[in-house]
């Protein structure tokens, strides 16, 4: 269970936030997919449920995050994001995979119905990368337009690219494109091994020592020219000299509400529930502020790369 992207500017920074996930209807099929096989089992929420839940929140946090599956395939996202502004939620976030909004008319209904934020999915900089990944021929020409034709219609844009084994090399490159495009803000996730990651798991997740060289790289790229950029699921044990990058300390309350299930503090599940400590983080001098790695990770490849740090927190 995990938020595939975290919004720290405007998306419910003041009163906490609703993740709430549509249902699990995609068009992509991608393989490092956490929700694996959901979509053949759960069916997607009737409008009407979804209103309920809006209803229900409405009041108590101030942003709404729409998500899934692939929250853009619904016929009613024009009219959900409308009934959401109705009830009062100030921030608005579409979280989807892109290809929708490669058609410009649609991003700019969804900014008219009271949109406010865009984030969406680009794990490649060209269709080799990103279309074998995510197992939909021309999805990177769809998302690619998409998170363009978001930063046009002046809606702030986030992008979230998961890292994974076979884009490594490339995140200098991603990262450089999705300055071209546009964005203000940018996420690097490392992947969590769950659902189809956690089952193509030797195929997909790269251990943290082959992949913070290239991760830092793409970092410096954002640096370099000026675009916020952010890690998830990356311990700070790694991220010596790049921890302004770390964005679980930025993350604003949230609510998941999920099938089956509703998280009501994801924080609190993210600490307890969705990553582990190793058997010397309790050593580690910025342990009060690091959650550690997805905890499926360990499992896999156990705790001999992070290292227990001595310094002083800043």
């Amino acid at each position: 269970m995990a938020a595939e992207v975290e919004a720290v500017e405007a998306g419910g920074a003041a009163g906490g936030r609703l993740d709430l996930k549509s249902g699990f209807s995609c068009n992509n099929r991608c393989t490092f997919c956490v929700q694996g096989d959901k979509r053949e089992h759960i069916p997607d929420r009737t409008t009407d449920e979804l209103r309920a839940l809006l209803e229900a929140r409405a009041g108590t946090v101030s942003g709404v995050v729409f998500t899934g599956g692939e929250v853009t395939l619904r016929s009613d996202l024009v009219e959900l994001v409308r009934y959401a502004r109705g009830l009062g939620y100030r921030s608005i976030q579409i979280q989807t995979n892109g290809r929708r909004l490669s058609y410009r008319p649609y991003v700019r209904a969804l900014r008219e119905a009271g949109a406010t934020e865009i984030a969406a999915a680009l794990h490649g900089s060209g269709p080799a990368i990103h279309d074998a990944l995510t197992r939909a021929r021309g999805s990177f020409l769809q998302t690619s337009k998409g998170l363009r034709n978001s930063a046009l219609e002046g809606l702030t844009v986030i992008s979230n690219s998961v890292v994974v084994q076979d884009n490594l090399r490339d995140l200098p490159r991603l990262v450089a494109l999705l300055c071209d495009l546009g964005v203000h803000q940018l996420q690097l996730a490392y992947v969590h091994p769950e659902g189809t990651a956690k089952s193509l798991f030797s195929h997909v997740v790269p251990r943290f020592s082959e992949a913070m060289p290239f991760v830092k790289a793409a970092l410096d790229v954002a640096r370099r020219r000026g675009v916020l950029a952010h890690t998830e699921a990356i311990p700070y044990c790694l991220m010596q000299g790049y921890e302004e990058h770390v964005v679980e300390d930025l993350i604003p309350d949230t609510c998941v509400v999920d099938a089956p299930m509703t998280i009501e503090d994801y924080t609190d599940w993210r600490w307890t529930e969705g990553k582990a400590k190793g058997p010397d983080c309790a050593r580690c001098t910025w342990a009060a502020r690091c959650e550690g790695p997805w905890r499926e990770y360990p499992d896999g490849y156990g705790w001999a790369e992070l290292v227990p740090r001595t310094d002083p927190p800043r």
